[in-house]
């Protein structure tokens, strides 16, 4: 193993686990609390210039520890200020993350996994296949690229991320222990301060990890729907036939009866045009929706080469959207945002690995005619 490797990663620390780090070094507490906001509030990767720790302790978080941050290959900005970034991980894949910014918030939605293994039918990401859990200092050096790209290292930050959701790549309930240390930093006053509100999680629906999320954080939370009975639904999210619609319903109400205030669940539906999108498709989610408190968001699809589907006409979700806003139900339609610069979560990845391939063969081949 490599000098590098074996060094630890402050970057991926909890604040808890800063806290064992410097004790096992024999200091005091305040000074996980230095470190957190050295890295996550100043942007700094040089221990020298964490001029509030001594000497001799900047000289031994050199030689066994480091602030290794992800490396981005690839970044855009839409016409409309949206940005995305693909991170390529140790061993070569990639990961997406893509900042949204609103009036009154800026939104980051952040990935989990390097691809997924769920396979919905509806996701470009499922049809990457999996690759593997990104670490807690990959998941939260997404939210550190996005947050210190407004602004020069070692300058404290300006809070333009609002709130973060944890609906990028991969089901970030199948990576508990990581998402959940990387939630807490992000919540975490040292670090990036954010309600626990302003924090969601979205899940497919695995409930036995749903009810130990309960026990130990309280995000905001948002289950990825798409269908309103285990039929198609089954046909939409494979999980389904697991963990079927009355149970994840169950699972969802007791989530929120641990939370200490009233929040509401988000239900996320994307809209296929002759799939989910019929009236009576909206009845049924009616009746269903009546048992959880709830915001339902209508995400119109976005279309993807080889999907099979198509995205449903502005009418068609009108009419969708109103018939539920006439039952009383909380409704929002998802804007398409930065489609100049990507379409769904996960093509991104897809077009820069394809070219970063195609790129390496090209230098491949002249290398073999020069040696020719």
């Amino acid at each position: 193993m490599s000098e590098t490797s074996e060094k630890i990663n402050l970057l991926g620390l909890s604040p808890s686990k800063m806290e064992a780090f410097f004790a096992e070094l024999g200091e005091k507490k305040f000074r996980a609390q230095q470190m957190l906001k050295w890295i996550h509030q100043f942007g700094e990767a040089d221990f020298e210039k964490m001029t509030n720790m001594g000497k001799g302790l900047r000289a031994k978080l050199a030689e066994i520890s480091e602030i290794r941050l992800p490396e981005v290959v690839y970044e855009d900005i839409s016409a409309d200020g949206t940005r995305k970034w693909v991170m390529r991980m140790p061993g070569g894949s990639s990961i997406e993350t893509v900042y949204i910014p609103e009036k009154d918030r800026g939104t980051l939605c952040v990935s989990s996994q390097i691809g997924c293994s769920l396979d919905c039918s509806f996701c470009s990401t499922g049809k990457q296949g999996f690759n593997r859990d990104l670490t807690v200092a990959e998941i939260i050096g997404q939210v550190y690229v996005a947050a210190m790209s407004f602004h020069a290292p070692g300058e404290r930050r300006e809070r333009k991320i609002t709130n973060v959701v944890m609906m990028g790549m991969g089901e970030p309930l199948l990576n508990f222990d990581n998402v959940v240390d990387a939630m807490q930093l992000m919540m975490d006053d040292n670090a990036y301060g954010l309600s626990k509100r302003r924090v969601t999680i979205s899940t497919s629906g695995v409930v036995p990890m749903l009810d130990k999320l309960g026990d130990v954080i309280d995000v905001s939370l948002a289950v990825s729907l798409h269908a309103p009975n285990d039929a198609l639904r089954d046909q939409l999210v494979p999980l389904n036939r697991k963990y079927p619609i009355k149970e994840l319903i169950a699972a969802t109400n007791r989530y929120l009866n641990k939370l200490a205030d009233r929040r509401k669940a988000t239900i996320e539906y994307t809209m296929i045009e002759n799939v989910n999108d019929s009236l009576e498709h909206a009845q049924e989610l009616s009746e269903l929706m009546k048992q959880v408190p709830c915001k339902i968001n209508l995400i119109p699809f976005n279309p993807f080469p080889n999907s099979g589907y198509k995205r449903p006409s502005n009418n068609r979700v009108y009419r969708f959207r109103d018939y539920l806003l006439s039952q009383n139900h909380i409704v929002t339609i998802r804007s398409t945002r930065g489609d100049d610069i990507d379409a769904a979560c996960g093509q991104l990845v897809g077009r820069v690995d394809d070219r970063t391939r195609r790129s390496a063969k090209y230098i491949n081949a002249v290398q073999l005619d020069s040696n020719q």
